[in-house]
């Protein structure tokens, strides 16, 4: 019995030398691979980053009003993760509907008020 536990003991001592003796990532290679990372992405477009602020300004104004959906909202979370990646044709997609959704949100403020009962 205490063969079996020295055995095991024994392997799993090994098990983690074998993990601690592996180096460490130093940090002076990280920001290099970053800067040549960044220089390869493309920049988002002006007419996404347009897109974008108008997105942003329409969620603001229906907010607001209590209008907001959460549709809307999600929309412009999208898009604004994808400017984060410079993905500007999600961005342009993800902005238009944003703003769809907005104009539909503040139009069913028209809608009249449905009474039931006398």
């Amino acid at each position: 019995m205490s063969r079996i536990l020295f055995t095991l003991t024994s392997v799993a001592l090994i098990g983690l030398a074998g993990c601690a003796s592996q180096p460490a990532p130093t940090a002076a290679a990280k920001p290099a691979e970053s800067k040549a990372v960044e220089a390869e992405k493309p920049a988002l477009s002006a007419e996404a980053q347009a897109a974008l602020a108008a997105a942003q300004a329409d969620v603001k104004a229906a907010r607001a009003k209590n209008a907001l959906w959460t549709t809307a909202q999600d929309a412009l979370n999208a898009a604004e993760a994808a400017a984060e990646k410079n993905d500007s044709a999600t961005v342009l997609k993800q902005s238009k509907r944003a703003s769809d959704q907005v104009r539909l949100g503040m139009e069913q403020l028209n809608y009249p008020m449905i009474k039931i009962g006398d």
